[in-house]
């Protein structure tokens, strides 16, 4: 296959590749009967969609996509026993995760219960002191004081911790897959347990919470008791699934789509204060939850107070939201230079270790366990391969991990656990943790690289940048970015559109900050549109688009709309360049 604008080698040293001409042919078939814009119709066969599917795809509702919430195993057992502790004025205690999932997923209880007129025990246990998951001290000490335990996005696996929690009744509402035997709980609902058929296996943690309040809802309907009202928790739900990087396809996106309308009217104090205090200056978007709002929440897991990002979540009080939104703000702001200084010393060591094989590792004394798993994630995109970050203390490696589609980390992770070479791991298809003997690192990793080899990670080319088609200064306008964001959200399994420019002039150029990049281009025929490059000058681009001359360039990157002093304006997040 030829590359795209014949770009073999651009400035980042990537192969552009265009739609296929079966791609382009369908697109135009597509545009013709359905009317719709050819850049939307090629968005559409690219998703696989056709013209008969097409409106629906654009307009996904819930009514279509939700799953039957009994499809689940232990479903109506674990909505029965929930309604039971509430009708009885039980104590009930929640136990989540510390990230934006369990968060998430905790304030969507505690929301449901107010709206009962009753109120929970919330634990979130500290990353550090306590690790992930139910621990049993936390567990006997909860289960002394509440006849239910609610574990949220963990617990899969707390064989112990679950026993601990005895004669306390344990109810898991998980996501991280599974193993045999289950924990001895009531009821544990997740999509991937390894007797579930894996179909919605791509759920998060919050959006089986969510499944179990509409099941509740229907038994309480069953009793002629209306309960609280879910649709306006769709925002908590998009929150989580954008931020735990949940493929936003099917059920996902519709959830997330319906979210972000329920964001859009700032009506949660805890979203509210993090937006205003994050500057968004519109209503989010799943760029927004996957990059501003969801790193400030995790930050308080991270390097602060655990319970930090689910009370806020929690609260109803704007006052107390906003104190909180700030005291997370500020620890994002400690949480990126922890990570810099992490990530720059595991950059050093991954590529000495050589970034072409199946698994990108590094691993180094008293890194911050908190950042890890960004840190991973950055090792990820750098070279487009499964990649592994772990903290060393004391002899014990705490590690994350962050997987690229079509390989699932968790479950090699979870097998290398299981033959004795990690202390403990698991996680789900995307991402997961593991804890390790320094003396076993080498060989756990070795371990792990040959199980991933066998997905078959390492087996990339280059890091192809794959575009959506060409575009003409004048056609990018705010209708047609409009039109496309219809094909959205966009995320995790559905990247967001990206668009080449061909023989561009570049006009005034101009740092932004302390690397990014600002400037205008044209075709030289009327039509400009501005364009920003950000850490452009921790890389080639800032310096050869800010070259002085009559050079021009290839450009490829994101179409977006830019508000800007009440005016909406068309911008290129740049990706790429070439010279023409």
């Amino acid at each position: 296959m030829s590359s795209f604008l014949s770009v073999d080698h651009s400035l980042s040293g990537r192969r552009w590749v265009g739609p296929t001409p079966e791609t382009d042919r369908l697109a135009e078939a597509m545009a013709q009967t359905t009317r719709l814009p050819l850049p939307l119709a090629r968005i559409l066969v690219a998703r696989g969609v056709s013209p008969q599917e097409a409106e629906g795809f654009l307009e996904p509702t819930l009514r279509d996509l939700l799953p039957d919430p009994r499809s689940l195993k232990d479903m109506e057992r674990a909505a029965t026993r929930f309604l039971a502790a509430i009708n009885a004025h039980e104590n009930i205690a929640i136990f989540a995760d510390y990230d934006v999932d369990g968060g998430s997923s905790a304030a969507l209880l505690i929301h449901w219960l107010r709206g009962m007129g009753r109120q929970a025990t919330l634990y979130i246990p500290d990353r550090i002191d306590e690790g992930y998951g139910p621990n049993e001290p936390a567990m006997e000490a909860l289960a002394r004081d509440h006849s239910l335990i609610v574990c949220v996005d963990c617990g899969t696996l707390s064989h112990g911790p679950v026993a601990a929690a005895k004669p306390a009744d344990v109810i898991i509402l998980d996501h991280h897959l599974g193993g045999e035997p289950l924990p001895d709980a009531l009821a544990c609902v997740n999509p991937n347990r390894l007797d579930e058929t894996g179909d919605l296996g791509h759920l998060c943690a919050a959006s089986v919470v969510f499944l179990m309040l509409v099941e509740a809802n229907r038994q309480l309907r069953a009793q002629d008791v209306q309960g609280p009202p879910l649709m306006a928790l769709l925002d908590l739900v998009a929150l989580a699934t954008v931020a735990d990087v949940a493929p936003l396809q099917g059920c996902n996106r519709a959830l997330v789509r319906q979210g972000l309308k329920v964001m859009a009217r700032r009506e949660r104090p805890g979203l509210v204060a993090l937006c205003d205090v994050a500057r968004l200056d519109r209503a989010p978007s799943a760029y927004s939850l996957g990059f501003v709002l969801g790193p400030r929440i995790n930050a308080g897991g991270r390097i602060g107070a655990a319970d930090l990002g689910a009370r806020l979540l929690a609260t109803d009080d704007p006052n107390e939201a906003l104190a909180l939104a700030e005291r997370l703000d500020v620890l994002n702001s400690e949480r990126r230079e922890v990570e810099n200084a992490v990530r720059a010393s595991a950059l050093v060591q991954a590529e000495q270790r050589g970034l072409d094989g199946p698994l990108v590792w590094a691993a180094g004394e008293g890194w911050h366990p908190g950042v890890v798993g960004i840190v991973a994630a950055r090792l990820k995109e750098a070279s487009n391969r499964p990649a592994v970050v772990i903290g060393l203390e004391g002899g014990i490696g705490k590690g994350s991990a962050r997987s690229i589609n079509g390989v699932d980390i968790g479950a090699a992770i979870q097998r290398v656990a299981a033959e004795g070479l990690l202390l403990k791991g698991g996680g789900h298809r995307m991402a997961a943790g593991l804890t390790v003997e320094e003396g076993k690192l080498e060989a756990a990793m070795a371990r792990l690289s040959e199980l991933l080899a066998k997905q078959g990670a390492g087996t990339q080319g280059p890091r192809d940048l794959r575009l959506d088609g060409l575009l003409m200064p004048g056609a990018a306008t705010p209708q047609l970015i409009e039109d496309i964001d219809r094909a959205g959200p966009f995320g995790q399994g559905a990247p967001a559109p990206r668009f080449a420019f061909a023989n561009m002039e570049i006009v005034s150029p101009r740092p932004i900050g302390e690397s990014h990049l600002r400037f205008m281009f044209g075709d030289g025929m009327g039509a400009r549109i501005e364009a920003i490059n950000f850490g452009a000058f921790d890389g080639p681009l800032g310096p050869a688009l800010s070259e002085r001359g009559a050079q021009r360039f290839h450009l490829a990157g994101r179409l977006e709309i830019n508000s800007w002093g009440g005016r909406n304006k068309v911008q290129l997040r740049l990706e790429d360049a070439a010279r023409a």
